[in-house]
């Protein structure tokens, strides 16, 4: 066994049980429903099914990422075991969790001579940020050194892809991307926005189309567009959604219709309360591997 953590934030929206199995750590980001505040603990303070139905019923959300305070702790924990660590954080197109890790992680090893902290921008988020650490595990599983898996995680992340859809343009109205008037117009046509995530990390809306069925028919396109060697892909292949699980579904049975080589069954996880709290509810996304994102 490798002598050092293999760690992200739990913004990666893997189930608890998942990092437990794959001996993943994580800290949490934290989010507020209604000034209260939470731990975005995987769903185990506030289950997910509640918190997105208190969102659809009009409730107030806020996200805070983790300070440095914080992940000077959960480091040192680590360093006074003697390990080392590999952190990777949400996206910098995101959030600026990277600078609060980076910051902590130099005081850190001040503090502990000979210990190394490293600290990876995922470029990603939801489950793509998570199929990256899985792929992460199975390399420190082979054997890989920690400055070795760093060098892998900084040449390969940009080949995670990450599409998403949306079938509510409520929350886009709310959170100000789009006008009243948009999202007035787009809800009366049946409007499905498609996005993806850019090799800055940015999440980039790409298309309008109109009907769940034409943009879940459309994303899975993108996947046969992008994905290493097309519809020969042996990959993992990763579905997040916001409490639209029957979407996630059809997505996940279209996915396996078209790529009969997949490594294992397509992994539906939730959107965890911190994107989940931007995107609100009725947002699927889909992760995989492919050639390197471009702008």
């Amino acid at each position: 066994m490798q002598n050092y953590i293999l760690s992200c934030c739990s913004t990666a929206d893997l189930s608890r049980e998942h990092f437990e199995k794959r001996n993943i750590s994580y800290i949490c980001f934290h989010f507020e429903l209604d000034g209260v505040t939470y731990p975005d603990d995987l769903g185990q303070s506030v289950p997910f099914d509640k918190f997105y139905k208190a969102m659809a019923d009009g409730a107030e959300t806020k996200t805070s990422q983790v300070n440095i305070t914080e992940y000077l702790e959960y480091f040192t924990a680590f360093l006074e075991q003697g390990k080392d660590v590999l952190h990777v954080c949400l996206s910098t197109g995101l959030s600026g969790s990277y600078n609060s890790a980076k910051n902590a992680a130099a005081i850190a090893m001040e503090r502990y001579p000979g210990r190394k902290v490293y600290i990876v921008d995922s470029l990603g988020a939801s489950s793509g940020y998570g199929l990256l650490m899985d792929m992460l595990a199975d390399r420190r599983d082979a054997g890989m050194t920690c400055e070795q898996l760093r060098d892998w995680a900084e040449e390969n992340k940009l080949r995670i892809h990450h599409w998403f859809f949306s079938t509510d343009l409520s929350f886009y109205v709310k959170g100000g991307r789009i006008s009243k008037a948009a999202g007035l117009v787009g809800t009366i046509l049946g409007i499905c926005p498609l996005l993806n995530m850019d090799n800055f990390g940015r999440l980039i809306p790409r298309e309008k189309i109109r009907t769940k069925r034409r943009v879940i028919n459309e994303i899975v396109a993108r996947m046969v567009e992008y994905a290493d060697n097309g519809t020969d892909y042996n990959g993992k292949c990763y579905i997040s959604n916001s409490d639209c699980y029957a979407d996630a579904q059809e997505v996940a049975r279209l996915v396996k219709e078209n790529f009969p080589n997949l490594d294992g069954d397509v992994l539906i996880n939730s959107v965890g309360t911190t994107i989940g709290s931007h995107t609100g509810p009725g947002t699927v996304a889909l992760f995989f591997l492919g050639d390197e994102r471009k702008n």
